[in-house]
């Protein structure tokens, strides 16, 4: 038997974590299996067919994450979306043995629109489903939400950003050729290719951050972030080729702006302010 919990979990931020902690003492309390119910495709992007999310995840990084908190069952949206809340918890509790599950303060789910916990209880009583509804996760002045953390990015405020993720913001990607011009400044840098376009970038501006590379973990890096959304990555201890390579970037601060210089010296001596300046302890 099992106790379960439903979400998208977008970011699996500090309150989803809150939420998958209370779901695996209930499970310890009650001897049953803790299992985390979740969507292969964003909810919005299937109902909504001009819908871009902009995700904190992606697939596989979400599984991964979520999966450090339990069981992850991640169903086909497309194929379960009409039905009710009633009709979506006698499935769960048909076909995966869920007797218990546990919903977030905020979370809605079925066709039917059920707004109240009230509601919901009533649901899963028909169907032998027990509903407990949890109260929200609040980080001192701020609610833990994908929201707030998509707007902390789109801000540059990595520090709150990771804060409310419980780690680094990251973006795995390709590195492929540009116009060469970090060579010709002296600073080559590599241009990153997100792996998971459909995720967010930062603003635009210069940043401290941390680049696992396939010869080295958590490097001191200087990422670049342009009007384009172009990535750039510059790492004062790496010497060679990275042309094909998976860099996996981990955003710890933003430094600046980006800036426009009116001479090459200018441009020179900023970039070796910012690299000194991730280089110094903070």
């Amino acid at each position: 038997m099992k106790i379960a919990t439903i979400g998208f979990f977008d970011g699996v931020h500090r309150g989803h974590q809150f939420l998958f902690d209370h779901l695996r003492r209930l499970a310890q309390e009650r001897e049953l299996i803790p299992l985390i119910v979740t969507f292969d495709n964003h909810p919005r992007a299937t109902l909504q067919s001009d819908y871009q999310p902009a995700m904190l995840t992606s697939r596989e990084e979400r599984q991964k994450l979520l999966s450090a908190f339990g069981e992850v069952l991640m169903l086909p949206f497309e194929e379960i979306h009409a039905l009710t809340a009633q009709e979506f918890m006698t499935f769960l509790h048909d076909r995966y043995d869920v007797r218990v599950l546990v919903m977030g303060y905020d979370h809605r789910f079925g066709s039917d629109r059920l707004r109240r916990p009230q509601d919901y209880r009533r649901a899963g009583e028909v169907c032998g489903v027990e509903v407990i509804t949890m109260g929200e996760f609040v980080d001192g002045e701020f609610h833990v939400s994908s929201t707030e953390i998509r707007s902390a990015l789109e801000n540059g405020n990595i520090a709150l950003a990771n804060e409310l993720l419980g780690r680094p913001y990251s973006i795995l990607g390709e590195v492929v050729h540009g116009k060469g011009v970090g060579h010709t400044i002296g600073f080559p840098t590599a241009n990153i290719r997100p792996l998971a376009p459909e995720k967010i970038t930062p603003k635009t501006g210069v940043y401290m951050a941390t680049v696992t590379t396939p010869v080295r973990e958590d490097a001191p890096a200087f990422v670049n972030i342009d009007h384009n959304g172009l990535i750039e990555v510059y790492i004062p201890s790496f010497k060679g080729d990275l042309y094909g390579a998976q860099l996996k970037i981990r955003f710890v601060r933003f430094i600046r702006d980006e800036k426009h210089f009116d001479s090459l010296q200018e441009l020179q001596a900023q970039i070796k302010d910012d690299i000194d300046s991730i280089l110094r302890p903070v």
